[in-house]
């Protein structure tokens, strides 16, 4: 796996970041989201679904409340918040990884940390962290295979690398 770095200033960053991601992924994979509220975990979520060509009449919220939402795009995302969930056996039993496999989608889980051993090989890692009011942080954990990809798309969205 291959860490990168980047910081956004702003949320229009943090988004353009996840559409950055988002047209990069090809259906399967796993991204795992973590850090503190506030960091921008939906709002890299609604670039993702920018980069899947999820129409924008689709409002991307937090499943927080459902679970699982789904967006439909040129790859369907499945957005999942494990923060209720009881555990990783839960997780399973929603039949999230069934679903993505049966579809080709991408899954994106909000607080993967709380079902880490569930998740595949392979998962994508973003963790975010707070680094002054409106700066973020975002280090991601990616397959070596796809890290200069990655990083191509961001710096053609204008984001800064900031450690490679």
């Amino acid at each position: 796996m291959k860490h990168l770095l980047f910081e956004s200033v702003s949320p229009e960053q943090t988004e353009a970041l996840g559409a950055a991601l988002g047209g990069l992924l090809r259906g399967g994979e796993v991204l795992a989201l973590e850090g503190p509220l506030g960091v921008g975990k939906t709002q890299l979520v609604r670039g993702l679904a920018r980069g899947l060509d999820v129409p924008g009449g689709q409002p991307v919220i937090s499943p927080t409340f459902v679970l699982i939402r789904e967006y439909a795009g040129r790859r369907d995302l499945l957005h999942c918040d494990a923060y209720r969930l009881g555990g990783a056996e839960e997780l399973l039993d929603l039949g999230l990884f069934d679903e993505a496999a049966e579809r080709g989608a991408v899954v994106a889980i909000e607080w993967a940390s709380r079902v880490a051993e569930v998740l595949p090989d392979g998962t994508w890692w973003i963790t975010g962290r707070h680094a002054g009011e409106t700066t973020r942080r975002y280090r991601l954990e990616l397959p070596e295979a796809v890290a200069a990809e990655v990083a191509a798309a961001a710096a053609a969205a204008g984001l800064v690398t900031v450690v490679a």
